[in-house]
């Protein structure tokens, strides 16, 4: 079989913080001391006891495998239109040029927001109406409850950030009255082994924004590339999510947290589906990295939205048309 090459690690490799005690502040000490020494050395980690009901996810899971295995044609009537939202088909995300293209299907949605919202309205390019298909009307209420979950969860370990750096509690949490986190699900078909070693479920990149919390079945596919350059498994935990650091979460630490690179290889033979969060403030908070005892700042200041629409440009085929 002609699959790209990772190594089989022990799944110890990639630390699992147990995060209970951020709700109460009762291991805010200890949980904030093992997610910085992940973030530095991996820029990955899994969370358990993270707050999202296992009901939820159940659902959540459920409308996935049900609005993917509908016709394209259905499917295409929730096709992005001016924002990034709806549904992405197959060829429609390319993570770099010269790569081939992502063999993924996924659903976008974000802050359930109406036709007549006041940014949406002034051209705010990352507020808009969510892409909701008709024929799937449960669709709505659960994503919706799960954007909620997640984004709480995100928040509760973007403050134990703040606190294993010494800023104040709401150095990251302070900009989010209306943020431009976004939530994906993803449909990975089995991957054709002849398809040959340079083509991925995504190919290797790392996140845009500040943090992405990942459930993930547990078919496996998920890679991570090592200090070493090797690429490893991240295996399916069950009761955990999967948390990365992303670039702009870089930049706010002055590179102290690593935001790694990653790639997806359905090797399994079988389908592969994920539902990814990727947590991002308001649209014009001012990244602006943290610096200690006169350090010199890695990078210019840029707004989390302006920074995240230049990825976008770069990634997906529908922005490019017009």
């Amino acid at each position: 079989m002609n699959y790209a090459k990772a190594k089989n690690i022990a799944v110890e490799a990639i630390p699992v913080i147990d995060v209970g005690g951020l709700a109460d502040g009762s291991g805010l000490e200890r949980v904030a001391r093992e997610m910085r020494e992940a973030a530095e050395r991996v820029g990955f980690f899994y969370v358990r006891n993270h707050g999202i009901p296992d009901a939820l996810i159940r659902r959540a899971e459920d409308v996935s495998r049900r609005f993917f295995a509908h016709a394209a044609a259905d499917k295409r009537a929730v096709a992005p239109l001016d924002r990034h939202r709806g549904w992405l088909q197959v060829g429609q995300a390319k993570m770099y040029a010269g790569a081939k293209v992502d063999l993924k299907e996924s659903f976008v949605w974000g802050l359930d927001v109406s036709a007549d919202d006041p940014d949406y309205l002034a051209g705010n390019r990352m507020h808009g109406p969510n892409r909701w298909p008709a024929f799937l009307p449960e669709m709505q209420p659960t994503l919706n409850a799960y954007f909620e979950a997640a984004h709480g969860c995100g928040r509760m370990l973007l403050g134990a950030f703040a606190a294993s750096l010494g800023v104040a509690p709401d150095y990251f949490n302070a900009r989010f009255a209306k943020p431009v986190t976004r939530g994906t699900l993803v449909y990975y078909p089995p991957q054709d082994p002849d398809a040959g070693e340079e083509q991925f479920g995504v190919a290797p990149h790392t996140d845009y924004g500040v943090m992405t919390l990942l459930h993930q079945d547990l078919t496996g596919g998920l890679q991570v590339r090592a200090k070493s350059g090797e690429w490893v498994m991240a295996h399916p935990i069950p009761g955990t999510l999967v948390i990365n650091v992303g670039d702009l979460l870089a930049r706010w630490t002055n590179d102290r947290f690593r935001s790694t690179d990653h790639r997806v290889v359905n090797a399994s033979g079988r389908e592969r589906y994920s539902i990814a969060v990727f947590l991002d403030p308001d649209y014009d908070t001012p990244i602006v990295p943290v610096t200690h005892s006169g350090e010199t700042a890695h990078y210019p200041q840029v707004t989390c939205g302006e920074y995240i629409l230049s990825r976008f440009d770069q990634s997906f085929a529908y922005r490019s048309k017009g």
